[in-house]
C-alpha cells in the first residue's frame, strides 16, 4: 500500500491483510465493471487486488502503482506479466500520478489514509481520468482504530519506550466526507457518495492482532532496536486485550471506520 517514505515487508503483508482482502472483496462487488475499462489502483500493494480486478476486464487493462519497490517487485513476482497480460505494476507516489494513458476507473483500498495530500493526489487522478470517468476509494475514515491508537499512544510513551519517540509524528491520515466534499471540487471530480462505515476488524488471538501489528503499524516499531520490537508488540497486545478482550471464540476486535468516496470526473 502506498505509505509516504516508509518501508513495507511485502510477504508479511501478504499473510497478514485477511480483513483488508475481505474489504476489498466488498468494495469491488460496488466497481460494476463491464470488462472492457482501464482502471488505475492506488496502492497496489501485494498485487492481489489488482490482479482480481485484471480478471473483470479481461477486454480492458489494469495498473496498479505503488510507491513501495518491495510491494511492485513482490507483485510482479506473483502475477507475472506472461501469465497476466493486461495487467501491469509501477512504482508510483500517490501524490504525484502521471499516466502515458488515460483510465475509465480510479480505484483504492486501504492505501489513501497513509497519503499526506489528499488535494495532490486527487489532482493526479483527475488527470489521469477520462471525461466522465469513475472514482471509488475506501481507506480508513475519521475515528478509526481509535481504540488501538490510545493504547499505542500510552506504551509508547511509558518510561521504557518514550526515548524513542522523540519527534514522532503520526503517519496515519483520517478523514470524513467533510474534507472529500472541498478536494473533489477543487479537483473538478463530482461527488456520488461519501459515507464513513464502521467495521469490526477481527483477528485470530493475541499471535494473530501481533502479526497485524507487526504488518501495518510499523512506523512505530520501527522506531524501537530490533531486538526490542517483539517485546514492545507484546506489551501492546497485552495492554489492549486487557481493555479489549478475546470473544468467546478467541478472536480479537479492532473498531475501524472506513471512509468510502465515489465520484466521477465532470
Amino acid at each position: 500500500m502506498t505509505a509516504t517514505g516508509q518501508t513495507w515487508n511485502a510477504a508479511d503483508y501478504a499473510q497478514h491483510s485477511s480483513a483488508q482482502l475481505q474489504w476489498a472483496e466488498e468494495l469491488l462487488g460496488k466497481l460494476r465493471l463491464r470488462g472492457d475499462e482501464a482502471v488505475l489502483d492506488i496502492g497496489s500493494g501485494d498485487g492481489k487486488i489488482t490482479a482480481r480486478i485484471a480478471d473483470d476486464v479481461p477486454r480492458g487493462r489494469v495498473l496498479g502503482i505503488d510507491r513501495s519497490p518491495d510491494m511492485v517487485r513482490f507483485a510482479r513476482e506473483v502475477f507475472p506479466a506472461s501469465a497476466h497480460p493486461n495487467l501491469e505494476f509501477r512504482q508510483m507516489d500517490a501524490r504525484a500520478i502521471q499516466l502515458p494513458r488515460r483510465v475509465d476507473v480510479a480505484f483504492s483500498n486501504a492505501t489513501l489514509h497513509w497519503v499526506d495530500d489528499h488535494p495532490a493526489m486527487l489532482a493526479g487522478v483527475r488527470g489521469a481520468l477520462t471525461p466522465g470517468g469513475r472514482v471509488l476509494f475506501q481507506m480508513g475514515g475519521r475515528g478509526c482504530a481509535d481504540g488501538m491508537l490510545e493504547v499505542v499512544e500510552q506504551v509508547r510513551r511509558r518510561p521504557r519506550w518514550r526515548a524513542h519517540f522523540e519527534g514522532f509524528v503520526l503517519p496515519y491520515h483520517f478523514h470524513g466526507p467533510d474534507d472529500y466534499q472541498v478536494w473533489l471540487a477543487g479537483a473538478g471530480l463530482t461527488p456520488v457518495r461519501l459515507e464513513l462505515i464502521p467495521k469490526d476488524m477481527q483477528h485470530e488471538g493475541a499471535r494473530g492482532l501481533t502479526g497485524w501489528l507487526r504488518t501495518t503499524w510499523f512506523p512505530f516499531t520501527d522506531r524501537v532496536p530490533v531486538e526490542s520490537r517483539e517485546a514492545f508488540l507484546d506489551e501492546v497486545v497485552e495492554t489492549y486485550l486487557a481493555a479489549h478482550p478475546l470473544d468467546a471464540d478467541g478472536k480479537t476486535h479492532v473498531d475501524m471506520v472506513r471512509l468510502e468516496v465515489e465520484a466521477y470526473a465532470g
